[in-house]
């Protein structure tokens, strides 16, 4: 790395092990990790009592917007090198994939089909308006980052019930984002395997010093992830166990575009 500062973004759609891997990089090369706060804890402020699968798309630019904010005031609180865990597109990233696959990835036929239906009127606008984020966020990118590291699908969703998102997405996302490094001739190097394999690549591949063993970090940042997520999931049974599953609470949601 020698003296010059590294601002890299690790790159990867829901369940790459974004955050295990760059908690662990940043624990063991003392780097700083950046990130934004998590879609479900910021839902807990912005649109309290739902669940990301009952967002309107009004609901998810807005809920994309906040966590553009929070990267943008925590990538500019460093002065030096940086870690990300994401990165300033990968919002954008996600609302293209639901524009492509529908506004609910994870729901069944049915529902995605009603949704298509009912969002017709308003596709012409969000279309529109992604574009013209995209352009922002792929600027700022392309500024800001000296380089990626792309984190591919190796792994299977976590089966929690709060990720509205279907493999087709996950896919679909991981897609747009090489395609979206490669437009902005973003350097960045794909890195496979188990986290001490990616780690270990990562560190290799920047030359990056270690202040600790990299199996120790890893114990730490697993430590560390797996408690907030915890927290996360306690949480949303909490809600779960308080809300209407009733016929109409769903057909409500399904009509709301």
């Amino acid at each position: 790395m020698g003296s010059q500062p590294l601002r890299l973004a690790v790159s990867g759609t829901y369940s790459s092990g974004k955050s295990t891997t760059t908690e662990a990089l940043s624990v063991a090369t003392g780097i700083p990790r950046t990130h934004a706060l998590t879609a479900r804890e910021i839902l807990k402020d912005l649109v309290p009592g739902k669940q990301l699968q009952e967002l309107s798309a009004m609901e998810l630019i807005m809920l994309g917007l906040r966590r553009l904010e929070e990267r943008i005031h925590h990538e500019a609180a460093q002065p030096g090198s940086f870690v990300s865990d994401g990165s300033v597109i990968h919002e954008w990233v996600y609302g293209e994939a639901r524009m492509r696959v529908g506004i609910n990835p994870g729901a069944n036929l049915l529902h995605r089909i009603v949704k298509e239906v009912v969002g017709l009127p308003s596709k012409r606008f969000y279309r529109t308006y992604m574009a013209a984020y995209g352009r922002i966020v792929k600027d700022r990118a392309a500024r800001l980052y000296d380089a990626y590291v792309h984190l591919p699908v190796e792994f299977e969703m976590k089966a929690d019930g709060h990720r509205p998102v279907s493999e087709r997405f996950r896919a679909l996302s991981d897609e747009l984002l090489i395609e979206t490094l490669d437009e902005i001739r973003m350097p960045y190097h794909v890195v496979r395997g188990t986290v001490v394999q990616r780690v270990e690549a990562i560190v290799r591949t920047f030359d990056l010093p270690l202040v600790m063993p990299i199996d120790e970090a890893i114990g730490i940042a697993q430590s560390r992830v797996s408690a907030a997520t915890a927290i996360l999931d306690a949480d949303a049974r909490e809600h779960a166990a308080q809300r209407s599953a009733s016929p109409w609470r769903r057909l409500k949601h399904a009509l709301r575009y």
